[in-house]
């Protein structure tokens, strides 16, 4: 038998545990990244965008309130989302679609796919549904950007998942030429991809700036290490959160909000972005 003590302490280690990933889970970072761009004139008072990645379906208080707080707190001037709204393993009851709605009260909002969105077989239903409520989807194609005398070209190309069973990089390396005009290599460009683990092909493109997700931070973090196992990378991957910078071309990588077949977090909280663009110093 144990103890009367032995039983308390054991209960509050219990309780403890429930707390602590509960908090890892549930407990929402915001994580900042500051990024000179040569193009932007010193007189330019910058961009805000908040980027956020892989809700799964996930709420953060009724109707994501504490989610929606967070962003408009940032005050952004765009909002990236970097694909998989939607979870394919979970019951999915408009969380994704009724966050959009509120995002784009706040600052324009662009999406792209992620896989799961594929998965399910949804794109063009969703497709639709999102532009009724105001997101700008974008499938493999560019827009040029505006803003306070900043121009700069934003691009968004579809998950590899949409085109079949062709590797993901000759996938993204086709959907990038279909994608990036010739002139945007005279303008800075700023690219929103779902899959980080193709940085070399972004590279080759003439994107400047990547937004991505997927990789859900390697799930599991190791203190000295870094993420254990990430899609499409594997055990220990390169490429799992933050910023990351290769030749000419930079990558932001959400570590994303939801979960999806594997259910828990660990030192690895949900994550939403921000980042300033500013002129060189």
């Amino acid at each position: 038998m144990f103890s009367r003590k032995t039983i308390l302490v054991l209960l509050l280690l219990f309780i403890v545990a429930i707390y602590f990933f509960y908090t890892q889970n549930h407990r929402i970072v915001l994580s900042s990244h500051s990024i000179e761009v040569a193009q932007m004139d010193a007189e330019h008072n910058g961009i805000t965008i908040v980027h956020l990645s892989d809700l799964h379906s996930a709420e953060f208080g009724e109707k994501n309130e504490r989610l929606i707080q967070i962003v408009q707190q940032e005050d952004p001037s765009f909002i990236f989302m970097t694909g998989d709204l939607i979870d394919s393993y979970t019951s999915n009851n408009g969380e994704g679609v009724d966050l959009m709605k509120e995002l784009v009260s706040i600052a324009p909002t662009y999406y792209v796919t992620g896989n799961h969105e594929w998965r399910l077989g949804i794109v063009e239903g969703l497709e639709e549904t999102l532009d009724e409520i105001g997101v700008t989807v974008l499938r493999n194609e560019s827009l040029t950007i505006e803003h306070e005398g900043f121009s700069f070209q934003l691009v968004g190309i579809d998950d590899p998942d949409s085109r079949g069973t062709a590797s993901p990089e000759e996938i993204v390396r086709d959907l990038l030429d279909e994608a990036i005009p010739a002139t945007a290599a005279d303008s800075y460009t700023i690219l929103l991809s779902h899959r980080p683990e193709v940085f070399s092909i972004y590279q080759d493109s003439s994107a400047d700036l990547v937004f991505s997700g997927h990789a859900h931070g390697g799930q599991v973090r190791l203190p000295f290490i870094g993420g254990l196992l990430a899609p499409g990378q594997g055990l220990f991957p390169e490429y799992s959160e933050g910023l990351y910078e290769e030749e000419d071309t930079k990558m932001i990588v959400s570590r994303g909000l939801g979960n999806s077949l594997f259910p828990l977090r660990l030192f690895n909280r949900p994550e939403v972005i921000r980042i300033d663009l500013q002129p060189p110093s």
